[in-house]
């Protein structure tokens, strides 16, 4: 699970092709966070099986989750941040001109109107969880609220979207929702508010001239750092804290190797986060969504 964005400049300047530039706007290096949470959730539902109309379902739902739903959430945020964009990335679609406004709300209701065939074809429980994605999308992006110049509030309504809804929602298309697997659900969420800061360390000057307190910006690299690091270890100390509580014995051994298998990246990362901050969200985070799964294997003994 990941929201990092990786940008580079293009080695010559072309025009993509009118599907191409939706496709760039969709940011398909953000959709695996979402896609594995609708996967955990499945998986956590206990309900899933190997039968081929179970397998179609949860690729509809992760077709859904990254493609479609976090898709619609980068569009909306391009759109908005253009004028950040124009400092930080100027070779981006948006600020270069390179894709017109009609194509860009072409595209927001072409992935608007999909969310909600698909979600309402998998039941009106899911549907119920990406319309409230989708309002958060639009509530982090645009004015007047706009929640993502806030670090804290903006950081917490993304990671619940990508985790804890895409989550919630792939439980909900198997089965009905469980406290335990909602508790899960948020507590990795609140993990992910940390990963959600990692990518902030690449736009911290465009951030603070456009006035985006994130956590960065708001609190300087390094002790953002820390903040990061203690966010992602509480949320899986914790996990492994309820598994101990369910005598899942075997799950919280799991996850607590996978926690410490995570601290040698987060010391380099938090000694150096702007020279380290790609490494770590490629290995650290990576981890991460291992411990998600297991978890998600052990809430079918819970709640089994």
């Amino acid at each position: 699970m990941t929201s990092i964005e990786t940008s580079t400049p293009p080695a010559q300047v072309t025009q993509p092709s009118v599907l191409r530039r939706s496709l760039i706007l969709m940011k398909p290096i953000t959709w695996f966070g979402p896609m594995w949470a609708f996967l955990c959730g499945a998986v956590a539902s206990g309900a899933t099986t190997w039968s081929l109309a179970d397998i179609g379902l949860v690729i509809l739902g992760i077709v859904m989750a990254g493609p479609i739903l976090c898709g619609f959430s980068q569009v909306i945020n391009d759109y908005f941040d253009q004028d950040i964009d124009a400092v930080n990335e100027p070779y981006r679609l948006v600020p270069s001109g390179m894709v017109s406004t009609t194509q860009i709300f072409v595209t927001l209701l072409v992935l608007l109107v999909a969310g909600l065939f698909v979600s309402s074809y998998l039941n009106l429980r899911v549907m119920y969880f990406v319309i409230a994605g989708q309002v958060l999308a639009v509530l982090y992006s645009a004015p007047p609220i706009r929640a993502k110049r806030n670090g804290w509030v903006g950081n917490a309504m993304a990671a619940f979207s990508y985790e804890g809804l895409a989550w919630m929602a792939g439980h909900a298309a198997f089965a009905g929702l469980t406290w335990q697997s909602v508790l899960i659900a948020i507590l990795y969420s609140l993990g992910a508010h940390g990963i959600m800061s990692i990518n902030d360390y690449k736009s911290m000057a465009g951030d603070k001239d456009g006035g985006l307190r994130t956590i960065p910006v708001l609190y300087g690299p390094k002790q953002a750092a820390w903040m990061i690091v203690l966010t992602m270890n509480v949320a899986q100390i914790v996990v492994i804290a309820a598994f101990l509580y369910w005598q899942v014995w075997w799950i919280a051994l799991v996850i607590t190797v996978i926690l410490l298998a995570q601290l040698p990246t987060q010391r380099n990362f938090v000694r150096n986060p702007q020279k380290t901050y790609l490494k770590f969200s490629a290995i650290g985070v990576s981890f991460y969504v291992w411990g998600m799964m297991a978890a998600a294997i052990g809430l079918r003994s819970v709640i089994g």
